[in-house]
């Protein structure tokens, strides 16, 4: 049986290994349009430092991942963040600590007390059991309050999805706290059954030695597949129970298919032979980022944490900066610092789409007005994503529900990237495996 997946990204490369681990006599082909593996994920190496273009890292605390870096023989590479990653900042009116117990957060400035008091109030707020979708900006003024949504909850939906509390479902986007509220009648409520229950969040920023291009690069060199790069899919056809892949370099038959691409792309590619799937498909959008990189051989800022979130009532150019080699050292020199610069999202989408130089300037400005950084960097580093990050409006789940029930007429057809059911690594991790499982047990 001949698989082929369409994506070298961490979705494509991890289905093809979970493919090979459930059947090893399976013939399994992966066809990259660009001439590395990795999709967003990367690692650029400019002067001694090191700037991811994507993700940098994943969470220990879902073993997904791990499992893949174990099982691909790749535990060696692993690089846990230091300790003092786990110090983070938000920008509001000033730089705030994030407050990581009830005692500071009862100090931190980032709320009134009026604020802190509604915030405490959700304890006794009646949960929702229709499960209607919302957004994360509806739930979080039901459940928290205005203030601690502007505040918390919008950084938050910056740094993780690069967009706004207005504009991502809840549901989608944040599915463990909805659960929260679900199984316990409130947050509060849930996050101290869970406690107690010893399955609290928690967990280690991990990435690999060099990078996240270290991991991809091992990963690829053990596949037993045929790995193609520079090879341009234009389009798919079901031809007799088999499907046929129009590439810039012939054609090739596969009897199972795993699209492993970005919704938009893999909307092209079926679009001929199932509009409707493709209709549905061009309805996830995507955020527009864009990543400015610094390496200072001589800096005084401390860069004592991970980083820090700007919230929109701050009216900051930026969405956060991460503080990559206080996270991994091995990110600059010895003796030299590196910070990366994030930009536009769904809040201001028009900043993202700069060119370089107007995106350096802005970053610049950025680092100025949130650390009072006004130094010159020595390494400049730029990566502008016009469609980086999917974006989860209210309806999305029911969108994509819809979408694979009308898959369902064209067995042996699979879809599988951040787009549909989470954009962590993690999640792409444990979704690729549930497709591998599938591939195989349809075959």
């Amino acid at each position: 049986m001949r698989i082929v997946i369409v994506g070298g990204g961490i979705s494509g490369l991890s289905t093809a290994f979970y493919v090979k681990q459930y059947r090893p006599e399976c013939e399994v082909t992966v066809l990259e349009r660009h001439d590395r593996l990795g999709g967003t994920v990367g690692t650029r190496e400019i002067g001694g430092f090191r700037f991811e273009q994507g993700s940098n890292g994943f969470l220990s605390s879902k073993s997904d991942t791990l499992d893949l870096v174990k099982a691909s023989g790749g535990e060696h590479l692993l690089l846990p963040s230091c300790d003092v990653a786990r110090i983070r900042y938000i920008y509001k009116d000033t730089l705030h600590r994030l407050p990581e117990s009830p005692p500071t957060f009862l100090g931190t400035g980032l709320l009134s007390w009026r604020g802190k008091l509604r915030t405490l109030a959700e304890v006794v707020v009646p949960a929702r059991r229709d499960g209607a979708d919302e957004s994360v900006q509806s739930f979080g003024y039901r459940r928290v309050g205005r203030e601690f949504t502007d505040t918390f909850l919008d950084a938050m939906t910056a740094g993780i999805y690069a967009s706004t509390p207005q504009a991502l479902s809840v549901k989608a986007a944040f599915p463990l706290v909805t659960a929260l509220e679900r199984d316990y009648g409130g947050l509060f409520r849930g996050m101290i059954a869970k406690r107690k229950n010893k399955a609290g969040p928690g967990g280690i920023l991990m990435s690999f030695v060099g990078g996240m291009s270290t991991y991809i690069g091992h990963l690829g060199s053990v596949l037993d597949a045929d790995v193609r790069t520079g090879v341009e899919v234009e389009g798919v056809s079901h031809e007799r129970g088999r499907y046929r892949l129009h590439t810039d370099d012939g054609s090739l038959e596969a009897d199972r298919l795993v699209l492993a691409t970005p919704a938009y792309v893999a909307a092209d590619l079926i679009r001929d032979m199932d509009a409707g799937a493709a209709g549905r498909l061009e309805r996830i959008d995507y955020s527009p980022i864009s990543v400015v990189g610094f390496g200072f051989h001589r800096l005084e800022h401390p860069l004592n944490g991970f980083g820090l979130l700007t919230t929109a009532s701050a009216r900051k150019p930026v969405l956060g900066v991460l503080w990559d080699s206080a996270i991994f050292p091995d990110r600059a020199p010895q003796g030299a610092k590196a910070l990366r610069v994030m930009i536009g999202g769904q809040r201001q989408p028009e900043l993202a789409r700069q060119e370089d130089d107007r995106l350096i300037d802005t970053a610049i400005r950025g680092i100025r007005e949130t650390m009072r950084i006004d130094v010159a960097p020595d390494v400049t580093f730029v990566k502008r994503w016009d469609r980086g990050i999917p974006n989860y409006p209210v309806g999305h789940l029911a969108n994509v529900d819809t979408l694979f029930e009308r898959l369902r007429v064209h067995p042996g057809l699979y879809l599988n990237s951040n787009a549909y059911y989470g954009i962590g690594l993690n999640d792409c991790v444990r979704n690729s495996r549930e497709v591998a499982r599938k591939v195989v047990e349809e075959a």
